[in-house]
């Protein structure tokens, strides 16, 4: 589970969206080697190259370690009582279910996903390579792709009815069916199913942005989007503000320095 939220995470450095991301990690990791889309996309780029080859590698040592020390575990025990068998079977079911609910917890993968990136940015030169299809910036904001499937909260609309800007998403480009590419799309232009739209935003925004579904109920978590985005920029306004007042006293008690001096 690890490893592979680490290569998801490595994975949407390069713009892939969070679920092609765990989607594809996975897949390398255990050799399963689906044939899609997003495996061509993956294939294609160099640095996503690199990093499902690593996790092929690993894949194969990780897969041969378990089944080692499985065997060795059940070598160990088969001549233990049925007592001390159950105990050790219930150890087991018990410490599968606590790493499952762990790992399934959004705190902790946000968290977690908070300190993986800080330390592929710090230790890695990914973001220096890979810079053409990259835009990473600090608060989690990236470019990342989006696949609008049919029962989309954006499906069928226009991209100014949609208002992604007051959330804090911008959408940079459209690919859609067939190989068409708008890589300035106007407000005009309507959103539809099978397009994946290249969006920069917060990777927390956008991936609530992809679960969201059409209705009433999607209308509301948009307005609430909205709100939060208006509460976010007013803070940041303040702050910077107050910055900004900061500054100005910071010269005054300067130049009235100098002037003492002279």
């Amino acid at each position: 589970m690890i490893v592979t939220r680490v290569a998801a995470m490595a994975l949407m450095f390069t713009g892939l969206s969070r679920e092609a991301a765990k989607f594809q990690a996975r897949s390398a990791f255990t050799g399963s080697g689906f044939t899609t889309q997003e495996s061509e996309m993956v294939v294609t780029h160099p640095v996503r190259r690199q990093i499902v080859m690593l996790l092929m590698l690993l894949g194969n040592v990780g897969i041969a370690t378990v089944a080692a020390t499985v065997m060795v575990s059940v070598m160990s025990t088969s001549n233990s009582t049925w007592q001390t068998q159950v105990l050790l079977f219930s150890i087991l079911i018990g410490g599968i279910t606590f790493l499952w609910i762990f790992f399934s917890s959004r705190w902790v993968e946000r968290h977690m996903n908070r300190v993986i990136a800080w330390l592929l940015k710090t230790f890695t030169d990914l973001d220096v390579r890979d810079y053409v299809s990259l835009l990473e910036l600090s608060r989690g904001y990236a470019v990342t792709e989006m696949l609008v499937e049919p029962r989309d909260w954006m499906a069928g609309k226009s991209l100014a009815s949609l208002r992604l800007s007051d959330e804090g998403i911008l959408v940079l480009s459209i690919r859609r069916e067939g190989g068409i590419f708008q890589g300035t799309p106007r407000g005009d232009d309507l959103v539809q199913p099978g397009d994946v739209l290249i969006l920069y935003g917060d990777l927390d925004d956008v991936e609530r942005l992809d679960k969201r579904r059409a209705g009433f109920k999607g209308d509301q978590e948009h307005a609430m989007s909205v709100e939060q985005q208006e509460e976010f920029e007013a803070e940041q306004r303040e702050l910077l503000q107050a910055l900004e007042a900061k500054q100005a006293l910071e010269s005054e008690i300067l130049e009235k320095a100098e002037k003492l001096d002279v």
